[in-house]
């Protein structure tokens, strides 16, 4: 594969540059091609440079910019004079062409606003959706989508998410017609908002994507769907109440095999079985969400991802680079948005 760049937006995060430093080192170890644009304040990043063998490395480019963005700072505020902060400028090198993929683990909201205002997004795309794979009952793992980058949608929005959501799932995951559902109160045809009942009806109709119809929230680890649409406020509310659950599931686990003696000697005896049966539970192999619907790759890392967590929104940068993620998206769309438009008026 030819060598491509990443521009890592260096100060995103709860724990500063040293998560998406070490991080970095460990990716170029483990891909030769790979090329990084480290972009933060020099003051900060040029001292940890030198701690994570970086300073001199032969695939590894410095840019300076003086100024970063809090999580607490407001998207228009930050859009309107924030135009040296790291994630800004990070994002201009992809849309200068000299960056095929931007990393950070900053605030969302700027980043949306930013991707979306640098990037400018596909034809008959209104505003890029966020989407993020996670583990379902099969050992595998289905895409869900938007995760809040969106509170409302209409139809036609949900409908673009499926097609960019199956676009997706094809090429990255290597399945041949993923199977898409829309996240709804129930499944029966008569449940859910006009905007659901349209969406469905659309979808229904459509060669481009194979829909096979409603699932609840109580499915959706079952894995009956490889990819799973909704609005950005109810697939935000969906992650948390997985990342919550998760939460209360291990400490629960832990307080139960440190009850007695009995329970830490068994749980010393079934600590390898359980942390293989559960491994592919664990949310730092999920980290790196995707803002798909630009004209560019775009990888939200969680604010606060450890090191092994921060690679994993690096390995999901190089998947969409490789495949070319925004280019399939843009020619399937302009396949389908013209048969919308004509089922949309039946």
């Amino acid at each position: 594969m030819r060598n491509f760049t990443i521009a890592l937006d260096a100060m995103g995060g709860d724990f500063g540059p040293h998560i998406s430093l070490s991080a970095s080192f460990q990716s170029l170890q483990k891909h030769p091609e790979l090329l990084l644009s480290i972009v933060g304040d020099g003051k900060q990043i040029l001292p940890l440079l030198k701690k994570y063998q970086l300073l001199e490395h032969p695939r590894v480019t410095f840019v300076h910019a003086p100024e970063t963005i809090s999580m607490e700072d407001d998207p228009i505020s930050v859009l309107r004079h924030r135009t040296e902060s790291s994630m800004y400028v990070a994002l201009k090198l992809v849309a200068n062409g000299e960056a095929d993929a931007c990393v950070s683990s900053g605030n969302t909201g700027a980043l949306m606003l930013l991707a979306k205002h640098t990037l400018k997004t596909l034809k008959g795309i209104s505003r890029p959706a966020l989407v993020s794979a996670w583990p379902n009952n099969n050992g595998g793992h289905s895409y869900l989508m938007d995760l809040g980058a969106n509170l409302q949608c209409d139809c036609n929005a949900l409908f673009n998410f499926a097609v960019m959501g199956s676009v997706l799932c094809e090429k990255v995951e290597q399945i041949n017609s993923p199977l898409v559902a829309l996240l709804n109160v129930g499944r029966e045809t008569n449940k859910g908002s006009g905007t659901i009942k349209n969406c469905a009806n659309l979808l229904s109709k459509t060669d481009y994507v194979n829909y096979i119809g409603y699932i609840e929230a109580n499915e959706l680890f079952d894995g009956r769907a490889d990819v799973i649409v909704t609005d950005g406020f109810s697939g935000n509310i969906a992650l948390k109440s997985y990342e919550g659950m998760g939460r209360v599931f291990l400490t629960q686990l832990k307080q139960a095999m440190n009850a007695t003696w009995y329970t830490r000697l068994l749980g010393k005896l079934l600590n390898p079985v359980i942390k293989n049966q559960l491994k592919h539970l664990h949310p730092d192999l999920y980290n790196g969400a995707s803002l798909i619907g630009l004209r560019g790759i775009v990888v939200k890392s969680h604010g606060g991802a450890n090191v092994e967590a921060f690679t994993y929104a690096i390995e999901q940068a190089i998947k969409e680079i490789q495949w070319q993620i925004p280019a399939c998206i843009n020619a399937r769309l302009e396949s389908v948005l013209v048969e919308r438009d004509c089922l949309s008026h039946e």
